[in-house]
């Protein structure tokens, strides 16, 4: 009975030791789709203006409005008449251009938002130049060091957010193999007995690598259930999103969680079995 009671207390701590590290993981996911949320925002703010020649007519107008609704780089797309633009300068600068031209300076304009994937200034040349060649487009304009900005700063988050997962999947790897190995240790004894019987070698690790993936199961829907309370209390409580709640980045979130306490608990079995099944018998009481 002893026994027993020993072997489920060791069965529980494994298991909450297994959930506290795919927690973590998950955490890390969670925090990894809001900054990709952040980032995909921040991009969607980046606009060019198309500026239309003073001769285009209301056609040429029209097909230049189609072309950039139509665009693939084209997330939002916003006519400025010439004299909504003078309108626009006179509520920013104060002065009034007209009053001493006698005509209204200011042409006729796009104000296209990017879609995400081309706010990079490589993909923002590209379609500057297609957008230049068109002959009722007089100049594209935008904020070129914005761009290289956001680049640059988009390119270091990812960086440190990777570093951050591989250092955290390293962490989980170490602890749940570990953890796995003290589970295996107490039962070598009834390893060598099987091997002594003649039982080959996957026999004798079906039995627990089946309980290892079990208790890599049960650690991550305990781990799932911990995130989706730490998620509720901080997004409904304290007005914090951890990420966009649909149900693809809820099914991606539980995938990562379930298929790394999956695989690290297979791993971890295999190797501790493994070790075992090689280790002399009179070893086995040294160590």
């Amino acid at each position: 009975m002893q026994k027993k009671r020993r072997f489920w207390n060791m069965y529980v701590t494994t298991t909450v030791s297994i959930t506290l590290v795919l927690f973590l993981v998950g955490l890390v996911a969670m925090v990894t789709l809001s900054a990709h949320r952040m980032i995909e925002q921040v991009k969607t703010n980046v606009t060019l203006t198309v500026v239309l020649t003073s001769d285009a007519d209301s056609a040429q107008v029209a097909r230049c409005g189609a072309v950039l609704q139509a665009a693939p780089y084209s997330h939002a797309c916003r006519y400025i008449s010439s004299q909504e633009a003078l309108e626009e300068h006179i509520r920013s600068l104060g002065d009034d251009p007209s009053h001493f031209l006698g005509y209204n300076p200011l042409s006729a304009s796009y104000e296209v938002s990017l879609s995400a994937a081309y706010a990079n200034p490589d993909s923002i040349a590209v379609v500057e130049q297609q957008l230049s060649n068109l002959p009722y487009v007089k100049q594209v304009m935008y904020q070129k060091d914005l761009v290289d900005l956001l680049a640059h700063n988009v390119s270091q988050v990812t960086i440190v957010l990777l570093g951050l997962a591989v250092m955290l999947l390293l962490i989980a790897y170490v602890l749940i193999i570990n953890t796995i190995r003290l589970h295996v240790y107490s039962r070598r004894f009834l390893i060598n007995t099987m091997r002594l019987v003649g039982a080959t070698p996957w026999v004798i690790k079906r039995p627990f690598v089946a309980r290892s993936m079990r208790m890599g199961c049960w650690s991550a829907l305990l781990a799932f259930g911990l995130l989706a309370a730490l998620f509720y209390y901080v997004q409904y409580s304290m007005n914090i999103v951890l990420m966009p709640l649909t149900w693809q980045n809820v099914a991606l979130v539980a995938a990562v969680v379930l298929l790394t306490g999956e695989l690290l608990t297979l791993v971890g079995a295999l190797i501790a079995v493994n070790r075992y099944i090689r280790m002399d018998a009179e070893k086995m009481y040294t160590i």
